[in-house]
């Protein structure tokens, strides 16, 4: 059996065991075997992350699809994943490739496939390149001066970034910001597009490091201790954090307290509704907050919930008028944008909105507060054992919580894992990593307290099954 085996989104690897060269170079002749079978003239832009040795994976790549007889677009530095998305959109091309682990651990490494409209390939898509993995022998070619055509994919996706955007809005507005690469390839990009304004920005982590300080490249606190201690300081108005890859965003209040992908994507919502008068309804994984509802509920809008996986949300987004989507992670999209997360995009977005509004981000977060009230959300990932995976999910449908912390049990939903929902809307949320092997345990209460005793109760429960479950 192969070991390449696609996730949520993408494969992923230990570079020190399965994520090798020829590994990389099967893959992408099953690619190769894929997309010739749908077109007599393929065009892939390739692009690649800040990890070791990404470069030279994805020249590895480019040779076969070059051996092949593929157009080849290549990235001549590391770039967003975004810019890759818009390579492929704006040059009309077949696919893309990235090669990137996004926000794993820095032992990983990764390739994503994007299709032809700059989005994540379906499971689909990844099951039959899957079946076609050693099928044939690899046929490579090597790099000439013109295939691939090598170029920087950034300065123009950087321009089409700020079209998005009221740029001029933001770059003369008032506040501080903070960014934190997390030594990912946002880098500083944010701070050398809005340099020159009245707006304040610092770029913390922006270089290359391929332990990236020696943790995964994740926007979630433990990992943001830095940013944090910055933001207690009072110096700033808003961090904007993005992972590794630059897809995903996460944020700092003034204080220290990190604000959750959830309620990003819910202030963007409220943004895109009050000050910008968009019109469309919202997609959205098992996994996020329910304050995306309680807006969508005032506004009229309908919520489509997906399961985990930024594929599933911009499926629904290409067939459906949806106007932001978003998962729990940090991911989130915009349709008349492109059908592909940008962390970068989603942190300018907030800017944005402060600057409209003439308020600072804790403002806006104290004035949504007093309207919907306060959710809070946790989630723990913890190592466990393979054998016991089959049995966690059957026992959990065979023998659901009737409560949890005295919060009877409502509503069971198997969509991506299983979700319990109590009486008094928290819910605990069991799921299993689709790239590492990790349980992740999410809740969401009225209280930090409560979403932490919902979490407590999931991991007792987890590592305690009865004997013979």
């Amino acid at each position: 059996m192969s070991v390449i085996k696609f996730g949520t989104d993408g494969w992923r690897a230990l570079m020190d065991k399965d994520f090798t060269t020829q590994n990389v170079v099967s893959l992408a002749q099953a690619f190769a075997d894929y997309t010739l079978a749908s077109t007599d003239t393929p065009a892939v832009a390739i692009g690649y992350d800040y990890r070791q040795n990404s470069e030279n994976f994805a020249k590895a790549f480019a040779e076969v699809l070059v051996g092949n007889g593929f157009k080849v677009e290549l990235s001549s530095r590391a770039c967003p994943t975004p810019a890759v998305s818009y390579a492929i959109v704006s040059g009309k091309m077949t696919a893309g490739i990235v090669v990137t682990a996004s926000h794993n651990p820095p032992g990983y490494n990764g390739i994503k496939i994007k299709t032809s409209w700059g989005g994540s390939a379906d499971k689909t898509v990844t099951d039959a390149v899957e079946a076609l993995i050693g099928e044939s022998p690899v046929k490579k070619a090597a790099l000439t001066a013109s295939n691939p055509v090598v170029r920087d994919f950034n300065e123009k996706y950087l321009e089409y970034l700020k079209s998005y955007v009221k740029f001029d809005a933001i770059k003369n507005s008032p506040y501080r910001i903070l960014v934190d690469s997390m030594h990912g390839v946002g880098a500083d990009n944010v701070e050398r597009i809005l340099a020159g304004g009245k707006i304040s920005v610092k770029t913390i982590r922006g270089n290359r490091d391929v332990a990236f300080g020696g943790h995964a490249p994740e926007p979630i606190p433990n990992y943001l201790k830095n940013a944090t201690e910055l933001m207690k300081s009072g110096d700033y108005d808003l961090c904007v954090v993005t992972d590794g890859d630059a897809d995903r965003v996460g944020a700092i209040r003034p204080g220290g307290e990190f604000i959750t992908p959830g309620v990003i994507l819910s202030l963007i919502l409220i943004h895109f509704c009050e000050d910008l008068g968009k019109k469309g309804n919202i997609v959205t994984t098992v996994s996020n907050t329910r304050l995306l509802y309680k807006i969508a509920k005032k506004h009229g809008l309908k919520v489509y919930e997906t399961p985990v996986g930024f594929k599933y949300v911009s499926e629904i987004m290409r067939r459906e008028p949806i106007l932001l989507g978003g998962e729990e992670s940090g991911g989130l999209g915009f349709p008349d944008y492109m059908y592909e997360r940008d962390g970068m995009l989603s942190g300018l977005l907030l800017m944005e909105m402060m600057a409209m509004r003439g308020k600072t981000i804790d403002e806006i977060l104290k004035e949504v507060e007093r309207e919907f009230g306060r959710l809070y959300y946790t989630r723990q990932d913890i190592e466990y054992p393979n054998d016991l995976k089959p049995k966690l999910f059957a026992y959990l449908r065979q023998n659901p919580p009737q409560e949890i912390e005295g919060k009877k049990v409502v509503e069971v939903n198997p969509k991506d894992g299983m979700k319990f929902v109590t009486d008094d809307g928290s819910w605990l949320l069991f799921r299993l990593s689709g790239t590492e092997p990790l349980l992740r345990i999410y809740s969401e209460a009225t209280s930090q307290k409560l979403a932490e005793s919902f979490v407590a109760r999931g991991k007792e429960l987890s590592l305690n099954l009865p004997v013979g479950a």
